[in-house]
């Protein structure tokens, strides 16, 4: 399927600015909005984002600017790369006959999907992009792979074709809803990885962890109406090994700093599973759901539990099957 014109990406945070880079390694041209002008202007200028991705050029067909009307042009979609908070405000901004690709891991203000929320302003061409996808990585051309799910296949394809290149595999789905939380709940199981580690609770820990959230995640997912074979594909168990094991993940590293008694958001970066966490809970009290990494982590993140207490209540449950449970 054809490219046509520059490829907008709007969110010139980390994975904004490698999604505009991997666009242009991929053959087509970017224009990357920042919605600060003295930001656009600055990496107009140096051709680096320094704080977000320092030491990644930002290469000749990838243009840098403030104007949103701009940015978009007469582009058939955009990729929306600013964090899940920001979305609803940027939403008011853009025409809804736009092709809408939601890059961020995160739910809307009251607790529902993001997809959701688009479509609720009146945009009717949504798509979901998540996987396995440090920024660091694809900004730097490192092989990965990630996958674009939507209900509309004809948007999903031109996604597809616009970032698919010998360093990134691009799958498509049409489990929207599987790709989007999987995304979001791993970020959460991400966090108490990171306590797990600030504790030095070892490998054997971390490996129980992430097994038993990966179940977790696929109970929530399927109550959702989500495939269950995405639970085990690359925006579920794939992103949950890359983002609880990687020294480049936001989450993981906000785990551990909780565990060691300090700031989980230092350097202003957004972690979306601390947000989550408490989303997620209130969602499983209201409905009568067992999601216990989750309340565990959402009880952490409010300071209402130390982590040690919460690894405390989670290994002090009840005796479970793992078969026909």
């Amino acid at each position: 399927m054809e490219v046509k014109g520059a490829v907008p990406v709007l969110g010139a945070g980390g994975w904004g600015t490698a999604l505009a880079v991997a666009l242009v390694r991929a053959g087509h041209s970017a224009r990357l909005w920042a919605r600060r002008t003295d930001v656009a202007a600055r990496l107009a200028e140096v051709r680096e984002n320094r704080e977000y991705l320092p030491g990644v050029t930002l290469p000749k067909g990838m243009e840098v600017t403030a104007d949103l009307g701009k940015a978009v042009g007469t582009a058939s979609f955009v990729l929306a790369a600013v964090p899940s908070i920001g979305l609803p405000d940027l939403l008011a901004e853009l025409p809804p006959h736009l092709g809408l690709v939601i890059c961020a891991k995160g739910l809307a203000p009251d607790g529902g999907r993001l997809t959701d929320l688009a479509r609720e302003q009146g945009f009717t061409r949504v798509a979901v992009l998540s996987g396995p996808n440090h920024a660091e990585e694809v900004g730097r051309g490192l092989p990965a792979a990630t996958v674009v799910a939507s209900t509309d296949r004809t948007l999903a394809k031109e996604v597809q074709a616009a970032l698919l290149s010998p360093a990134l595999r691009v799958y498509t789905s049409t489990d929207e809803v599987g790709v989007e939380l999987g995304g979001v709940l791993k970020n959460v199981i991400a966090l108490a990885a990171g306590m797990g580690d600030g504790l030095n609770l070892g490998d054997n820990a971390k490996a129980a962890l992430m097994t038993r959230g990966l179940r977790e995640m696929g109970r929530y997912l399927v109550s959702q109406g989500a495939h269950e074979d995405t639970v085990y594909g690359l925006s579920g168990l794939g992103d949950l090994i890359a983002t609880s094991t990687s020294r480049h993940s936001r989450n993981r590293a906000a785990g551990e700093a909780l565990a060691r008694g300090e700031n989980p958001q230092q350097g202003g970066k957004v972690v979306e599973g601390l947000r989550t966490a408490g989303l997620l809970e209130a969602w499983a009290t209201a409905h009568g759901h067992d999601l216990p990494i989750v309340q565990a982590v959402a009880r952490v993140a409010r300071g209402e539990w130390t982590p040690t207490e919460g690894i405390a209540e989670l290994m002090g449950r009840g005796a479970k099957a793992e078969l026909g449970e």
